[in-house]
């Protein structure tokens, strides 16, 4: 099995909305986006937020918090976390964001798969990277990278340091946005292995991002897959959308149009 047993996360039963986002990617760089997520976060009327993964381009470690721009991010999960239950999944950028970190702002922290009970639906939750099989050095990397002797030796260094390494990554992965080189993240996931993690979960349906590629589609017959959008209101082409789970089933609305 690819993934891990998933963990059940059950809504309570008076709970109307909850949202569903993910891959906003922020950092400095990115103002518009980051006040579209803040007044989001602040405005949205659901009952519960999760996101699934990539909330940061990168995340440096939990003394991160001494720096203006994630202590911004911070306040506003801590407000937000005050008038709702909010839940974080990691993803392949900010996989240092610790439990401890988030439960200290009120956060849940999501583990990678959870499944998602609310009313009749049975939805397996993931990020969605550990399943891009096809990507082998990738996967290579991911293992490296999660691997607690690595994250240790990281933490280490000073924070600057690691600071301007995800200054770098960024510059890397802006570099290949503008040759038009396949973004991180663009191969699709294994839909063997995705169904397999399905029926291990008693789900129908799998939720996830990291891909970037949003839409709704099917895996195998009776076994189908969300894609969240992810968030980026800087670039040349805008774009951010919430997932809404309400009683009529799915909805997707721009965040804006969540808060009305």
């Amino acid at each position: 099995m690819v993934l891990p047993p998933a963990t059940e996360w059950l809504a309570p039963p008076g709970w109307q909305r909850i949202d569903v986002i993910s891959d906003l990617h922020l950092c400095e760089a990115m103002p518009r986006t980051f006040d579209a997520w803040a007044r989001y976060m602040r405005g949205t009327p659901a009952d519960a937020v999760l996101i699934l993964g990539d909330l940061f381009e990168f995340w440096p470690g939990s003394d991160a918090l001494q720096l203006d721009f994630e202590a911004r991010c911070a306040d506003v999960l801590r407000s937000a976390a005050r008038q709702r239950s909010v839940g974080v999944m990691v993803g392949n950028r900010d996989f240092l964001l610790s439990p401890e970190l988030l439960q200290s702002l009120g956060v849940q922290p999501l583990p990678d798969p959870t499944l998602l009970r609310a009313g009749a639906q049975r939805v397996l939750l993931t990020h969605g990277d550990a399943l891009c099989l096809s990507d082998q050095a990738y996967q290579q990397f991911r293992a490296w990278a999660r691997n607690p002797a690595t994250q240790a030796e990281f933490l280490s260094k000073p924070l600057t340091e690691r600071v301007r390494i995800g200054a770098s990554v960024r510059q890397a992965s802006e570099a290949g946005r503008q040759q038009k080189q396949p973004a991180e993240g663009s191969g699709d996931l294994d839909f063997e292995a995705s169904v397999a993690c399905l029926q291990a979960a008693g789900s129908r349906t799998l939720l996830h991002g990291h891909t970037h590629r949003p839409g709704d589609s099917s895996l195998q017959p009776g076994y189908g897959r969300i894609v969240l959008s992810d968030w980026d209101l800087d670039g040349d082409a805008p774009r951010a959308e919430v997932l809404r789970l309400d009683a009529g089933g799915f909805h997707r609305l721009a965040p804006d149009d969540a808060c009305a």
